[in-house]
């Protein structure tokens, strides 16, 4: 991505990546030494990831078990550093494993410097997946550094 592509507009090219199921250029975004954040992970699941690797582990089976169809509501709140957003949206699409539906609000504060994502708090709550969450379990090894 370009320097001069806004966080704002970083985040939407991101979703647009996640519906397109395009995982390796999604994960092209985020910066070497970025820090996810999951404030509301319950047991099981990462609460954070240090590093582009760690990102890459949790998202590579993403389209394997949540088939994201729909961005809904996307509302991008910039913040007056210039380089932190603040998006909220409804992830709407299906559970693979099971068909069942899938829609989930989003919060997350996410932190663009030098065209990268270097910051990600995600807001969302793996609890409210329908039917088992190890249904959507889609991370990798990352997940047990937690």
């Amino acid at each position: 991505m370009s320097d001069a592509m806004s966080p704002a507009d970083l985040y939407r090219h991101s979703l647009r990546l996640l519906l397109d199921k395009d995982i390796d250029a999604w994960i092209a975004l985020v910066d070497d030494h970025a820090l996810f954040e999951f404030p509301y992970a319950p047991d099981g699941f990462p609460s954070k990831l240090e590093g582009k690797e760690d990102v890459a582990a949790y998202m590579r089976g993403y389209p394997d078990s949540i088939d994201l169809r729909e961005v809904v509501g996307l509302q991008i709140h910039e913040l007056r550093d210039g380089n932190t957003v603040v998006a909220e949206w409804r992830g709407v699409g299906r559970i693979v494993a099971t068909g069942a539906p899938y829609e989930m609000p989003y919060v997350a504060v996410v932190t663009v410097k030098g065209g990268r994502i270097t910051g990600y708090r995600d807001y969302w709550n793996p609890l409210a997946i329908p039917g088992s969450p190890a249904d959507a379990v889609f991370f990798g090894a990352a997940s047990d550094a937690a």
